[in-house]
């Protein structure tokens, strides 16, 4: 009888990382955290339509539709990070800086729409642009996929930026 072949360690990580069930967690995270933002800063939300806004500043109800699209890219790309063949220590690294941009993203909405603070948010989310700039960097090394589903993100964040910009001068 033919003796039966251990599988190797890095195929059943694989196995057990990407789930159905890790699939959701990833893909619900971003838009979770983004949707507790929106409802801390409701009221500040609903005043940005009384706002100064520089020219190429979209309607109101683009941004959840846009934030919504961009939080699912994020999140199926660190599913497939999560499974990617990298070394751990590159996934986890990776996931780490991934983590830390979201918790940015999450306070950025608090700092410029709950606290009106648009010269702040500017500079904070300049921080975030560097922190995301740093994971597709990292995402994109250990998968071409995953670093393409994240690039329209730091797109949008440049666009962000010019509009908080444009906020604080006008505002």
């Amino acid at each position: 009888m033919r003796a039966r072949r251990k599988p190797r360690a890095d195929t059943e990580a694989r196995g057990r990382e990407r789930t159905a069930g890790s699939l959701l967690l990833c893909l619900g995270i971003p838009p979770a955290l983004g949707a507790a933002a929106a409802l801390l800063t409701a009221e500040g939300m609903r005043a940005y339509g009384e706002m100064a806004k520089p020219p190429l500043a979209p309607p109101g109800w683009v941004f959840p539709l846009a934030w919504t699209a961009l939080y699912l890219l994020m999140g199926w790309a660190s599913w497939r990070i999560l499974g990617a063949k990298a070394p751990g220590e590159r996934r986890e690294a990776a996931l780490s800086l991934y983590a830390v941009q979201l918790a940015v993203n999450f306070l950025w909405p608090l700092v410029f729409f709950g606290m009106g603070r648009y010269w702040l948010a500017f500079f904070l989310l300049l921080l975030l642009l560097a922190l995301a700039f740093l994971t597709w960097k990292q995402f994109r090394r250990i998968d071409r996929t995953a670093g393409l589903a994240f690039a329209p993100y730091l797109l949008w964040l440049c666009f962000a930026a010019y509009l908080n910009f444009a906020a604080g001068i006008l505002n």
